[in-house]
């Protein structure tokens, strides 16, 4: 099936493209009013990720609205310890939690690796079904979490604030931790193999909570499992490279590193300036990023001079993805996206024709 925009893909291999190409974290959610509408019809937040055709509507929705450059697959970074049978449910208003979460040396011994096409393969459905109904209209992105990330849930039993439970285990049983994301690594890469069959086009891994650890910390129990993932990952489907992208939430000091694993993008948040990444390491990778989503609480001129500014700061060329720094607020007035949309499409094809 023929790609009527390869724009992102284009981007991602820091290949010239007429402007800039966009997509955002958290792209379809509940700061728009047809998202609320198909997740009341659906029930649980899960019943609506296991519904491949609600999935998909939902999926689509953003790209209705917006001019957006690619679609993610609607899904949750928690499919994997979910199909571990960690019990994975949600409380309103407190967010993912686990009924068994993973304490002891035992506990890792007792998990096994989940079946990507069988036990999640509501997932797969979920894209092959997206990538149907976008029919060639832009590329499909599908995900995971990260090892680390996935592990800081099934350790802690929910969100956290201080890490306590992994942060005890990562450094009083480092042998189980590591035992545990060797595990979760394997989980993540054919997860994502499968997804890439599916349809999936580029692939994103989470590490939302990568910059928690120290700089040692970090090299050895985050990005040395994601670095793994990389290598085992499919490359090349459909005639195609198939594009990976590590996003590390916090992880603009480790720049070096992560672009050194493999990757062909480094996606940033808001606290890391693009011109000071596109110097460190833009020359072997692209990068992805970076507008702090709580500008779009602002009024819309407000918007465009952050627009430009974050193309000004990237400057001329090719290899720019952008992006929100950490997903759109489910607050946020799906108008000010609008502004947004336009701002960036009316500013940055001045940073291609130069």
């Amino acid at each position: 099936m023929e790609l009527k925009n390869d724009r992102f893909l284009r981007a991602l291999a820091r290949q010239p493209v007429d402007r800039t190409p966009v997509w955002m974290m958290r792209q379809a959610g509940r700061y728009l009013p047809e998202y609320r509408r198909v997740r009341g019809e659906a029930g649980s937040f899960m019943d609506l990720c296991q519904d491949a055709e609600r999935a998909c509507e939902v999926t689509l929705q953003p790209l209705d609205r917006y001019p957006l450059d690619a679609a993610i697959l609607f899904s949750d970074i928690l499919t994997i310890p979910d199909a571990m049978g960690l019990g994975l449910y949600f409380e309103t208003g407190e967010g993912p939690k686990f009924r068994k979460p993973v304490r002891t040396a035992a506990d890792v011994e007792a998990l096994t690796l989940p079946d990507a096409e069988g036990d999640l393969g509501y997932v797969m459905k979920a894209v092959s079904t997206i990538r149907r109904e976008l029919n060639g209209r832009v590329p499909l992105i599908g995900f995971s979490g990260s090892p680390w990330t996935l592990a800081t849930y099934m350790v802690e039993g929910a969100s956290s604030k201080d890490f306590r439970h992994v942060k005890s285990m990562l450094y009083g049983n480092p042998d189980a931790m590591h035992q545990l994301l060797d595990l979760l690594a394997q989980a993540v890469t054919d997860y994502l193999n499968a997804q890439i069959r599916a349809g999936a086009q580029a692939v994103q891994i989470f590490d939302t909570w990568g910059g928690t650890l120290s700089t040692p910390a970090y090299l050895e129990f985050s990005l040395r499992y994601m670095e793994q993932i990389v290598a085992g990952l499919i490359r090349e489907h459909d005639g195609r490279r198939v594009p990976v992208i590590l996003f590390t939430k916090n992880g603009g000091q480790w720049l070096e590193h992560i672009a050194s694993t493999g990757a062909d993008a480094v996606g940033l948040d808001w606290t890391t300036e693009l011109s000071d990444a596109r110097a460190r390491v833009g020359h072997r990778v692209a990068l992805q990023g970076n507008l702090d989503p709580n500008v779009l609480f602002a009024h819309p001129a407000a918007i465009r001079a952050e627009v430009a500014r974050i193309l000004d700061s990237y400057g001329d060329g090719p290899g720019h993805i952008f992006n929100l720094g950490h997903g759109i607020s489910q607050f946020t007035d799906p108008d000010h996206v609008t502004a947004f949309m336009e701002a960036l499409h009316e500013l940055s094809p001045a940073y291609h024709n130069s």
